[in-house]
């Protein structure tokens, strides 16, 4: 009986064994096809699949690098919106430019309106590629005093510099 129980225990062994060597061989296939390798060594494969995954991580890399540097560029090419203020018989035409997008500027904008007592007469906003505001803000006249275009120049100036500080 030990030699019957022998054969099938080898049996077995030599089935899981096929099974585990049939998996190997897929994976290495799979392995080779993912790397585009044409080695048919295992050593050469695994080798193969190294080079591939160190060339992967300097590809992202350069990517993450010129997408920095792609940031960088933008942000220093023109940091902060222009602003522009004219006095005019009843209040003030402010001008506000970007060359980009600048979401949440508007809402800093009419924040430093509402702290000079300006209310906004008339304005016209363009939000989607870049930022664009003329605004015509007339004084309150609950208030009474006047204000000095250059005190609404700075007050624009700051709200823009605390908008920006808080996307940032």
């Amino acid at each position: 009986m030990k030699g019957k129980e022998r054969s099938k225990s080898l049996t077995m062994v030599s089935r899981e064994h096929k099974k585990a060597a049939a998996a190997l061989h897929e994976k290495l296939r799979q392995l080779r096809s993912i790397t585009n390798s044409h080695a048919h060594r295992k050593t050469s494969i695994i080798i193969d699949a190294s080079k591939y995954i160190e060339d992967l991580k300097q590809r992202v890399e350069k990517f993450n690098q010129d997408i920095e540097a792609s940031a960088q560029t933008c942000h220093d090419q023109n940091p902060l919106p222009m602003v522009a203020v004219e006095t005019l018989e009843k209040g003030y035409l402010i001008k506000v430019y970007s060359d980009r997008s600048c979401p949440g500027l508007l809402v800093s904008i009419l924040e430093a309106f509402e702290e000079l007592s300006l209310n906004v007469l008339e304005a016209r906003v363009s939000c989607k590629d870049s930022f664009q505001l003329a605004a015509l803000g007339g004084k309150n006249e609950e208030v009474g005093e006047s204000v000095d275009s250059e005190v609404v120049k700075q007050a624009m100036v700051q709200a823009i510099k605390c908008w920006s500080e808080s996307i940032n």
